[in-house]
């Protein structure tokens, strides 16, 4: 009977050392699922992001400026629908919040539309459409949106930053996106590099919005470090060029930061960021805190 029982423990012990072995190669959601990889058939990707901005340095003078904060709340849900894992469709929702005149950055979750210092409410919602253009090349796909906005106007003189009379709460205008996602992983996959080239073009009349008749690129690099499969510590570089088609207003910034992601369950993962302005043109010179809640299943 000792034998046995020492016979059933080895046994035991071996077992549970496969299933170590199995569980740590096992890819989780965060290392699998970048914004390269499309959804098979029946599939479900739902993101909740939040984006908080907020800035006392702009471009546009020289020292400390009455606090403006500038939050951002986004949904984007993704369904697989080809039986090739080729093609998704999805939809895009924004809602935003914004206050200004050295009011508290916090004050942005008050949504109280307090007169001539904030503004809130749904600003647009996108159809959209994701698709690897390349069979052989599965880690490059295009996301592309046609953005319609919610907004009845951007504010009275229709400038995005120190504007006297009303507050921004987003452009009032059209917007053609594609987005261009690739990713490469290290052998070792504990590395994984991914980059996004983003653009808009922005259209509707040249009045409504300071944005409108323009084209903005973003480019972006991403670094990413796994110290386990549900854990990844990342930096991150981006820079967005406004060029004006026909608005007499071009703009442009670089953000650097990083932040980190966890895989909470199978389904649900957890991720939070944090970029800074170090320099731009026509802009803002502030920071983002983020955090984001994604399902897939």
């Amino acid at each position: 009977m000792k034998k046995l029982g020492i016979i059933l423990i080895a046994v035991m012990t071996v077992f549970v050392g496969f299933s170590q072995e199995e569980d740590n190669t096992e890819k989780s959601v965060i290392q699998e699922y970048t914004p390269s990889k499309l959804l098979d058939k029946g599939q479900w990707d739902i993101k909740w992001f939040n984006n908080l901005y907020t800035q006392t340095e702009s471009t546009f003078s020289e020292g400390r400026e009455p606090r403006q904060t500038f939050f951002t709340s986004t949904i984007d849900i993704f369904t697989g629908v080809s039986e090739s894992s080729r093609f998704n469709v999805g939809l895009l929702l924004e809602f935003r919040s914004n206050v200004i005149a050295d009011r508290s950055a916090l004050d942005v979750f008050s949504f109280d539309g307090e007169s001539g210092t904030a503004r809130s409410g749904f600003t647009s919602f996108a159809p959209a459409v994701k698709f690897n253009p390349i069979k052989d090349v599965s880690n490059f796909t295009i996301q592309t949106a046609f953005h319609i906005p919610l907004v009845d106007n951007e504010s009275e003189d229709f400038l995005p930053v120190n504007n006297n009379n009303g507050v921004f709460l987003d452009q009032k205008g059209f917007i053609f996106q594609n987005r261009f996602f690739y990713d490469y992983t290290f052998p070792s996959g504990d590395w994984q590099i991914f980059t996004e080239l983003n653009t808009e073009y922005n259209f509707g009349k040249k009045e409504d919005s300071f944005a409108n008749n323009s084209l903005l690129l973003t480019p972006g690099i991403f670094l990413s470090y796994f110290p386990s499969s549900k854990f990844t510590v990342l930096g991150l570089m981006q820079h967005q060029q406004r060029i004006d088609t026909g608005n007499d207003f071009e703009q442009d910034f670089t953000a650097v930061g990083g932040g980190v992601k966890y895989q909470l369950t199978k389904v649900l993962n957890i991720e939070t960021l944090y970029t800074n302005f170090v320099r731009g043109n026509n802009t803002g010179l502030g920071q983002t805190f983020n955090i984001g809640l994604r399902a897939l299943f």
